[in-house]
């Protein structure tokens, strides 16, 4: 790919990252293994929808364009904000697209694993959810940490795999399809979301409000179209907010639907509509065309 020239800087330079395109790999293999081996041995195994290997492609994209393309350079070598981008990109986008994608039936698989379901049913209760990902946010945003992942290449892989790790607890009592590991009940969910909201406002504001660059390495980079250290830090903090804010009311705003839509449907009784759908959600019968 041709490199654009931005103050003397070729940082669409386009550079393979073999971990990131290892890690997709894996993903992507690990999947196709699930569905094309594993499955056949598991009894109760359902279908594969189009729509979830659809998502968890989609999710799998997501993580090769925050670490792998030109955005990784751009966050390594000129700008917070870039590297908040990608942040958001791994917990708020990936994260729920891969937990959309992947089958109940294969968690259940994982979750027969000896000792593994009794730490599930921890970490993925609503409180411990929540902590565990803004424990995860706080510790990775520490200047001193993310001064250490722009030094080192293995410190940076190890933090964004825990932000994305972190993501799929975060993500689990909304978008969970496995009975023993159940989302929360839709007003809950509400809940839950509002206040995973207002948390990293208190980050985000600590970052765009203060008087002195917080990331000395990114006070120290080449300035790139103008923009100042504080002016990149403001930008930062505001992705963290606003960004992060718009998909979690999305998703509050579907959860209320969805709740409403139930509590009509219960009042008024189960169309033959709704019934054929959830048939078709267990693999009892097939949409036209599949």
């Amino acid at each position: 790919m041709a490199a654009l020239h931005i103050a003397g800087y070729e940082w669409l330079d386009w550079s393979l990252h073999p971990d990131v395109i290892l890690l997709c790999i894996l993903l992507g293999g690990a999947y196709y293994y699930a569905v094309t081996q594993l499955r056949p041995r598991i009894s109760e195994a359902g279908r594969v929808k189009r729509s979830q290997v659809f998502y968890y492609s989609l999710g799998v994209l997501t993580i090769y364009a925050a670490a792998g393309s030109p955005l990784h350079e751009l966050a390594d070598e000129y700008l917070a904000s870039a590297h908040m981008f990608q942040h958001v990109l791994l917990t708020l986008v990936a994260a729920p697209l891969l937990l959309a994608g992947i089958p109940a039936w294969v968690w259940q698989a994982l979750l027969r694993v000896r000792g593994v379901l009794p730490v599930a049913r921890v970490l993925t209760q609503g409180l411990m959810a929540l902590a565990v990902f803004n424990a995860v946010m706080l510790l990775v945003h520490l200047p001193s940490a993310v001064d250490l992942q722009l030094r080192e290449w293995w410190f940076h892989l190890f933090a964004h795999t825990s932000l994305l790790v972190a993501g799929l607890v975060m993500w689990w009592p909304v978008l969970s399809t496995v009975p023993e590991l159940p989302r929360l009940a839709y007003p809950i969910q509400m809940g839950y979301l509002f206040l995973q909201s207002l948390v990293p406002a208190v980050m985000a504001s600590f970052i765009t409000f203060s008087d002195r660059v917080v990331y000395q390495a990114y006070a120290e980079a080449p300035r790139i179209w103008g923009i100042s250290p504080i002016d990149d830090q403001q930008i930062a903090g505001g992705i963290m907010k606003l960004l992060g804010t718009i998909i979690l009311w999305s998703f509050i705003t579907v959860a209320f639907f969805k709740w409403y839509e139930r509590e009509e449907g219960e009042a008024r009784g189960p169309r033959w509509e709704e019934v054929e759908e959830e048939l078709r959600d267990l693999g009892l019968t097939r949409r036209s065309g599949e």
